[in-house]
């Protein structure tokens, strides 16, 4: 079974519910620095924070979001925890839309 309506040619009310609720979550500019600064590598929220100079509460804040919604994944290390992208298709998507609105 696809995930595509027999009339048309558009995914299902919830597989586009969901499309733009993961848009939703790229349409914060503190999260987009978040996610470039994990592009191919790992931080903790005080690496974060140095980073991007801004508060380790912020940085914090936006990763739940962020965990919540799939986009970043960690780690345990000591007593930091180490977040870095959760897949490449987020990579992806940040490379894609800089690409986009380059142009």
């Amino acid at each position: 079974m696809n995930n595509y309506s027999s009339e048309s040619n558009l995914p299902d009310e919830d597989l586009l519910f969901d499309l733009a609720e993961l848009f939703k979550i790229f349409g914060d500019s503190t999260r987009i620095k978040i996610l470039f600064a994990l592009l191919g590598q790992e931080h903790s929220v005080g690496e974060l924070s140095e980073v991007l100079k801004m508060t380790q509460s912020a940085i914090s804040h936006q990763l739940r979001i962020l965990k919540a919604n799939g986009l970043v994944k960690f780690r345990r290390e000591g007593k930091s925890m180490i977040y870095s992208l959760s897949d490449d298709h987020v990579a992806k998507i940040l490379n894609m839309g800089l690409e986009h609105i380059q142009e």
